[in-house]
C-alpha cells in the first residue's frame, strides 16, 4: 500500500513524498532511511479509493530514464540541459511533468537526489540513494550505470520463473476447456442416446452423465457463478492480507519456500552491493533494502544491523540471524578480509541467481510432463467412461 509522507530533510525544508510499504511503520523507516524526519504518516487516499484495481498507475520509466540520462551525461550534455532534453521528447503526460518538475528544481539549485526524492512515487528510495551517494563522489554516471545493471539483473531472474510458468498455464488452459467442452456437450448427447437405450449404465458412467446434463441444463448459470467466483479471488488476491496469508503457506513449504528465501537473499546481497559499491554505509544500506524482505527476514536483518552497529563483523551478524547460507558465508568472509563487500555481495548475488535457474530449469522439466499427464488421464478417463457401456453391450452381443 502507498503512504503519503510530510517530512523535514536535511536542511529543514519541509517536503511530501510516497512510499510503497506493507504498514505505516515501515513506510516511516523507509523516510528515515533517505535522511528525512517524518512528521505525518496517512495512507494515501487515492491508494484507499482504488487500491482494488490492477495497473491503476502508470509506472515512471526509471531504467529507461536511467540509460538516456546516462547517454546524455557521457556525451558531455550537462545535468540541466540533459533532464530539458528528456522532458521535451517524452510524450507521455504524466512523465513529462515528472521530468519538467526535477528540472524546476534543479534550476532552483537543488541536488538532483532532492528532486528526485520529491517524486518518490516515480523514483523509489533506492534508487535516490544511490544518486545521493554518487553526488558525494562525484560518480553519478557510475552511479545510473550500476542501477540500470542491477535492474537488468533483476528483470533476467524474474523473466526466467515467468517464462517457465506460461507453458503449465497454456496447458491447464487448454486442458480445463476440453474437458468443459466435453463435459458440457459430447457427454449430455450421450446421455439421450443411452436413456433410448433403456439399459443399465455401471455407476461411474450414470455420475458422469448427470454431471454433463447438468452442465448443459444450467451452463449459463454455472458460467456466471464461476465469473462471481473468479471476480471474488481476484479481489482476494489484491489484498495485502491474503498476499500476506499465502506468502506464509509458501513459506512454509519445504521446497518452495527454501526457494523463495534464495530469492529475497538474492535480491537483498544485489541492492546492498549497489548501494555499498556507491559510498552508501553498511548499516543505511541495510535500513534502506529491509522493505524487500519478507517480514521475518526483515526482522533479521533489524537484528543483523543492530549487531553490526555494536561492532561485530557483518558475515558473523548476519550468518546468526540466518541471513547467510555456508557458500555465502565463505564469501563474505573473503569480502572482509579484501575490504571489497560490495563486490563479493554482487558475486553472491550471482551464484544465487545461477542456482535458481538450475531450480526452476529442474522443476519445469519435471512439473510439465506431471500436468500433460493429469490432464490427459482426466480427459481420457471421461471419454473411457462414456464409452464404457457400449463396451460391455458389444460384450453382451458377442
Amino acid at each position: 500500500m502507498r503512504f503519503a509522507i510530510r517530512a523535514l530533510d536535511a536542511a529543514g525544508s519541509m517536503t511530501s513524498l510516497q512510499i510503497d510499504a506493507p504498514d505505516d511503520l515501515e513506510a516511516t523507516r523507509q523516510a528515515r532511511a533517505l535522511g528525512l524526519t517524518p512528521l505525518t504518516v496517512k495512507r494515501s487516499a487515492r491508494d484507499s479509493a482504488v487500491s482494488w484495481l490492477p495497473g491503476r498507475q502508470g509506472r515512471f520509466p526509471v531504467v529507461q530514464f536511467s540509460q538516456e540520462l546516462l547517454a546524455l551525461l557521457d556525451s558531455g550534455i550537462s545535468l540541466v540541459e540533459s533532464i530539458e532534453t528528456l522532458a521535451e521528447k517524452e510524450s507521455r503526460g504524466d512523465t513529462r511533468r515528472v521530468l519538467l518538475d526535477v528540472r524546476r528544481l534543479l534550476g532552483e539549485g537543488r541536488p538532483l537526489s532532492y528532486a528526485l526524492g520529491a517524486h518518490s512515487a516515480a523514483f523509489p528510495p533506492l534508487y535516490v540513494a544511490a544518486i545521493r551517494a554518487a553526488e558525494r563522489t562525484g560518480a553519478l554516471s557510475e552511479a545510473l550505470t550500476r542501477y540500470v545493471a542491477y535492474q537488468s539483473q533483476l528483470d533476467v531472474v524474474r523473466k526466467k520463473v515467468v517464462s517457465a510458468l506460461i507453458y503449465p498455464a497454456l496447458l491447464l488452459v487448454v486442458g480445463g476447456l476440453v474437458t468443459l467442452f466435453l463435459l458440457g456437450y459430447v457427454v449430455p448427447r450421450f446421455s439421450y442416446i443411452y436413456e433410448e437405450m433403456g439399459t443399465d449404465l455401471p455407476w461411474l458412467s450414470r455420475a458422469l452423465l448427470v454431471v454433463g446434463r447438468a452442465i448443459a441444463d444450467h451452463g449459463v448459470w454455472l458460467g456466471l457463478g464461476a465469473l462471481i467466483l473468479f471476480a471474488v479471488l481476484g479481489y482476494a488476491l489484491t489484498r495485502p492480507a491474503t498476499r500476506r496469508m499465502l506468502e506464509r503457506l509458501l513459506w512454509r513449504t519445504p521446497a518452495v519456500g527454501e526457494r523463495m528465501r534464495i530469492y529475497q537473499l538474492a535480491r537483498f546481497y544485489r541492492t546492498v552491493s549497489m548501494l555499498l559499491r556507491g559510498g552508501t554505509p553498511a548499516v543505511r544500506a541495510f535500513d534502506m533494502v529491509g522493505g524487500l524482505l519478507q517480514p521475518a527476514l526483515r526482522e533479521a536483518l533489524r537484528g543483523a544491523s543492530a549487531r553490526i552497529s555494536e561492532g561485530q563483523p557483518m558475515s558473523v551478524a548476519l550468518a546468526e540471524h540466518g541471513l547467510t547460507t555456508p557458500v555465502a558465508l565463505r564469501m563474505l568472509k573473503v569480502g572482509e578480509r579484501s575490504g571489497r563487500m560490495g563486490d563479493m555481495m554482487e558475486r553472491i548475488a550471482v551464484f544465487y541467481d545461477d542456482e535458481m535457474a538450475r531450480f526452476v530449469e529442474w522443476f519445469t522439466r519435471l512439473f510439465e510432463p506431471l500436468l500433460m499427464t493429469v490432464v490427459g488421464l482426466v480427459i481420457g478417463l471421461i471419454v473411457v467412461l462414456m464409452y464404457l457401456p457400449i463396451f460391455e453391450l458389444a460384450g453382451s452381443v458377442q
